[in-house]
């Protein structure tokens, strides 16, 4: 059956902290972060048909469609649940890319989150959680839409409402290559671990920031430039960074004085997604038809 739904949201994120606490025989880095969402969203639209083709328009120019985590995230849904038929998918994308934003783990969440309510495959959200993490680490938070305390890989989850401060966030056009920086021998991999109950009263930081700033000097300049307003720190393994205030003057004044450095912005982090309140509206739409 035929059907197109419109303006599912995927928000951007930000790491409060990144801290590196060891690394893994097979290589992959332990971690503790604090993940909130913030705008910009990615928007995106779906097209039910009776055929089983997934396929896909707009998104990030020079990304092949089999290459794209929305595809790849709608056939896991398909596999998993044994759905005949397919979908469209329309993708707006406004986070900037390689970025440290999660734009791309934040399509996949909202393209499970969407069609498993659009096709009634009924699977709960755990089960999308764990298909999430099938595509990427940072996916099952944006699956959750909430913010959380994230360990392990990113994928062990406690939720955790932080306060909500005021953001300048500045992209200073520079992709960052993840893979470069984990794979940095000059890296930070033994950061002593931290509780949630003494968040507020720990001096946390991001351990990926010394080596973007050796990397990418545009960043590190973006970095000082910002510092001057408020503390500072990647996102992420970056290049976007942030600053936190507490009103939001004080935000609009340091974008005024980073403007010339890249793309700013004034945004406020978020402790719940509005993926939740969309799917939330699908939902009543569907028990009200």
């Amino acid at each position: 059956m035929n059907g197109q739904s419109a303006d599912w949201p995927a928000p951007a994120k930000i790491n409060r902290f990144l801290h590196i606490t060891g690394q893994r025989p097979d290589g992959y880095h332990d971690l503790q972060t604090l993940f909130q969402f913030i705008e910009p969203c990615d928007r995106l639209g779906f097209t039910l048909t009776d055929s089983a083709a997934i396929t896909r328009q707009g998104g990030l120019a020079g990304l092949a469609p089999a290459d794209d985590l929305v595809v790849r995230a709608a056939r896991a849904l398909q596999a998993a649940s044994g759905h005949a038929g397919g979908v469209e998918i329309r993708v707006d994308k406004r986070i900037p890319a390689g970025g440290g934003l999660g734009g791309g783990s934040s399509d996949a969440a909202t393209t499970l989150v969407a069609l498993n309510a659009l096709w009634g495959c009924g699977l709960s959200g755990a089960d999308l959680e764990a298909l999430g993490l099938g595509l990427g680490a940072d996916v099952p938070v944006f699956v959750r839409g909430r913010s959380a305390w994230a360990e392990g890989v990113g994928d062990r989850l406690t939720g955790f409402d932080a306060d909500r401060p005021w953001l300048v966030v500045l992209d200073p056009g520079v992709e960052v290559s993840t893979a470069a920086v984990f794979g940095d021998g000059k890296l930070t991999r033994h950061t002593e671990r931290i509780t949630m109950s003494g968040f507020q009263t720990t001096a946390w930081r991001n351990d990926c920031e010394a080596v973007v700033r050796r990397l990418y000097p545009p960043v590190a300049g973006a970095i000082d430039a910002l510092s001057e307003y408020g503390p500072t720190r990647l996102t992420g393994t970056g290049g976007c960074l942030f600053a936190c205030f507490g009103r939001r003057g004080a935000a609009e004044r340091a974008r005024q004085g980073v403007g010339d450095l890249g793309t700013a912005w004034v945004t406020r982090a978020a402790n719940r997604s509005p993926l939740l309140t969309r799917l939330e509206a699908q939902q009543a739409s569907s028990n009200g038809a």
